[in-house]
């Protein structure tokens, strides 16, 4: 496996020859719900405008391009792993396995797969990993963004559900809101049990 740093300009364009699946990840930090990860591969003859990193796009924006992208790509795919996984297999290995099912669910197998980062699972393809490739990468970026409004808006459909926890605000990040919440009212199905701060409340409260 190639990691790739520091870019040129002329390398990110040549990576990105051919049938090329970007893939990224989003909610490896989070104390609650599944880490999700996306594969995209664009269509060359119909550019999208605007992609980059996720985290530096407004809500609006990655709104605006999730539609695009779901449009114009040739395929796209939405992998995860879900809290128990996370607490058996660890965050690293959860976030491997979500990536290897996002790409086994593209339509259409790449000729390779670009992983922002600097590791990558066996896609059983070529692969290589990009260190902040969702901001060099075009396909990388446009998986950043799948990946963050698909769980975005999960985090807002829990927070439906458990209004009192705010995850529609700080989407299961470790904030001050979510640790007072996590006292108040104790930890939920959705919960990763393994993550520091929500097994020593299981232990305080067992």
């Amino acid at each position: 496996m190639a990691v790739y740093k520091n870019l040129s300009a002329e390398q990110a364009l040549l990576l990105q020859q051919g049938r090329v699946a970007g893939v990224d990840e989003v909610g490896r930090g989070p104390l609650v719900g599944d880490v999700v990860t996306a594969a995209v591969i664009l269509d060359p003859s119909k550019p999208i405008a605007g992609l980059n990193d996720s985290k530096k796009l407004s809500e609006k924006k990655r709104d605006a391009l999730y539609l695009e992208i779901m449009d114009r790509a040739l395929a796209v795919s939405v992998g995860r792993a879900s809290p128990r996984e996370i607490d058996e297999l660890n965050i690293l290995h959860a976030t491997m396995l979500a990536m290897q099912r996002a790409v086994a669910g593209l339509a259409i197998v790449p000729e390779s797969v670009l992983v922002d980062g600097n590791r990558t699972p066996d896609f059983g393809l070529p692969a290589h990993a990009v260190v902040k490739g969702d901001g060099l990468i075009a396909a990388i970026s446009a998986a950043s963004v799948i990946a963050k409004v698909t769980r975005d808006r999960e985090m807002e459909e829990l927070d439906a559900r458990y209004p009192q926890y705010g995850f529609a605000g700080h989407k299961g990040y470790p904030t001050k809101a979510h640790f007072e919440a996590l006292s108040a009212h104790g930890v939920l199905p959705e919960h990763r049990r393994s993550f520091r701060p929500v097994r020593e409340w299981l232990e305080a409260n067992s």
